[in-house]
């Protein structure tokens, strides 16, 4: 065996992110061959994604059927509104919690009095265990004009000390048939405001109260969606005028008389989605995209973007790193690429994971996408009715530099979703199939489900598909946010199955720097302590066994710590024979 001397060192940034559409010996080694639940991140290597929890613990209220699922969840006025089967709810943005003080008459309605009622609504809805209350008014300790189990649910007998929160309180009723809901939040006379259309109903305006107001006039009732530009509201997507727009007047969205402003204006092709992005309405058809410009009636002009290439779905539209994003019949594109090169096929961003998108396109029945600006990064899940969430499928599209770079996320299964960027914090909230409503990038789970990640290297020859490599140690760069629950693995020559395949080794965190305010000094004598004083981003040195023609380095992370960057390995290894 040569000696230590002869050990050869091979090093790599983790950057470029998962490549499914080039053979491996044509990777970069830096790129994945899978990664999943992990993300590329803007500054480097491949990050943990974080979890959700929920918004708050109540389930949104069901209108007929057990199955709901969430058709609309909406960040407004310091409140979430959600919309289930044919209702409207609000929850405020925070839960409220009190405690029943004397159980005297929770067995009936009328009054219940608890420890406080500070911070509550003077009237709305309560849930205590299992029961939904409402009520009409409050004094300092207790909820007046109760009545009891509403929304479907059953009276009980609760006790003192059991916790008494703010439920979600219904706010507009009046739907039938909704199926899909759209909103546009805006302000056209300093008053904020949020109109949801839902393909079959009339509009509805909600104020900062969230008062719920009809659009009276017949002609967008059944709207699909709406955009507010130019302090004019537009309206489109009926099923007897699918080519049509139909636009306010001026600073009111419920007026529409066209000596005050208002109009119409048809295109060639089914509306799929609007969007406003900087000075133009965007209007993303089935096979077409067109733009319209302009300020109000006597100057609005409209002109194709392209005629060839269209949407699948309004709901993947998305601004995104200084441009609109969405998804083609070929996979992700952006606005200015698909204009600018004529729609060929350059114009397509996810070729690398092209596979993924050809499967779901087909076969997805439900399309969603949010974005989190501070980590550049668009997500776009494809969901299917009756498919189980830790096999629902979604990308993370990342502009790292000037490249596009993907991951796969699995076990988020979004039937609506919301992006609001709130006093700088980016909240992030979707809805799911069974009534609740979550906020991404929270928490280390999946509303208490570890998260299962995984990362796989391409396979590694070092130049020489013909030479064994004897491995000795893999030095591992990474960026800590607590310590780490994951497993190294080294497999060889493409995982055959007669290759050795060397039990996992536990990633060390004792090198973990420490976390003021999360970790405590000299009360652990541990090895995996934390350390003050550590490296920010430590190097784990690993000595490992086994030797193959190329090999490929795994991470997987089935725990519940709090995520973590990898940002570059290092592998050591002696030249053995040639085959």
């Amino acid at each position: 065996m040569p000696d230590s001397s002869q050990v050869q060192p091979a090093a790599f940034n983790c950057e470029g992110g998962l490549v499914l559409n080039r053979s491996t010996f044509l990777m970069q080694p830096g790129e994945a061959l899978e990664l999943e639940n992990f993300e590329p991140d803007i500054e480097g290597g491949y990050r943990r994604i974080n979890g959700h929890r929920k918004y708050v613990n109540h389930i949104v209220p069901q209108t007929s059927v057990s199955s709901e699922k969430i058709l609309m969840v909406a960040n407004f006025a310091n409140k979430v509104l959600a919309a289930r089967g044919e209702k409207i709810f609000s929850s405020a943005s925070t839960e409220l919690a009190s405690k029943i003080a004397s159980a005297t008459g929770m067995t009936g309605s009328g009054t219940i009095t608890v420890d406080s009622t500070t911070g509550f609504s003077s009237s709305g809805t309560l849930q205590i265990n299992d029961e939904i209350f409402t009520y009409t008014g409050i004094t300092a300790s207790a909820f007046t004009g109760v009545t009891r189990a509403t929304s479907s649910t059953t009276a009980a007998l609760h006790a003192v000390d059991d916790v008494v929160s703010e439920s979600w309180t219904e706010r507009d009723a009046s739907r039938t048939n909704a199926s899909k809901y759209k909103f546009e939040r805006f302000n056209f006379d300093g008053n904020d405001k949020i109109i949801v259309v839902d393909g079959v109903n009339a509009p509805t305006v909600f104020n900062t109260s969230i008062a719920a107001t009809d659009v009276s006039t017949s002609s967008v009732a059944g709207s699909k969606f709406v955009a507010a530009y130019r302090n004019h509201m537009f309206y489109a997507g009926k099923s007897t005028t699918s080519a049509e727009l139909v636009f306010s007047e001026p600073f009111d969205e419920d007026g529409f008389d066209s000596s005050d402003g208002a109009g119409s204006i048809k295109v060639d092709d089914t509306i799929v989605g609007l969007k406003v992005f900087r000075d133009s309405l965007f209007i993303f058809c089935a096979n077409r995209i067109f733009k319209l410009t302009g300020t109000s009636l006597a100057n609005f002009s409209i002109e194709p973007v392209t005629r060839n290439i269209g949407c699948v779905n309004g709901d993947t539209i998305q601004e995104f790193a200084g441009d609109l994003i969405f998804l083609g019949p070929d996979g992700l594109r952006t606005v200015a690429a698909t204009a600018r090169i004529g729609d060929t096929e350059l114009g397509t961003i996810t070729r690398n994971v092209q596979s993924i998108f050809d499967e779901n396109i087909r076969d997805a029945t439900l399309f969603e996408s949010v974005v989190i600006a501070d980590k550049t990064q668009y997500r776009i899940f494809f969901t299917k009715d009756g498919q189980g969430v830790n096999i629902t499928r979604g990308i993370a599209c990342v502009r790292r530099a000037d490249n596009f770079e993907f991951s796969e996320i699995r076990g988020i299964k979004p039937s609506a979703t919301d992006t609001l960027v709130i006093e700088g914090n980016v909240v992030v909230l979707h809805g799911d199939f069974s009534g609740f409503i979550h906020r991404q990038e929270s928490g280390n789970t999946f509303d208490g489900v570890a998260i299962l990640a995984r990362y796989r290297s391409p396979d590694l020859s070092f130049g020489d598909t013909g030479i064994r490599k004897h491995m000795q140690r893999v030095i591992i760069n990474y960026k800590p946010e607590s310590a780490i629950d994951a497993d190294l693995l080294i497999r060889y020559d493409n995982e055959a199955s007669d290759s050795v395949r060397p039990a996992p080794y536990p990633l060390d965190s004792s090198k973990v720097a420490a976390q003021f305010g999360t970790a405590v000094f000299s009360t652990v004598s541990s090895a995996a302590q934390f350390v003050f004083g550590g490296p920010s981003q430590p190097l784990v040195r690993q000595a490992v066994e086994g030797s193959g023609f190329s090999v490929a380095l795994r991470i997987n992370d089935g725990g519940e710590t709090a995520p973590y960057s990898l940002k570059g390995f290092q592998l050591e290894y002696q030249v053995g024979a040639r085959r």
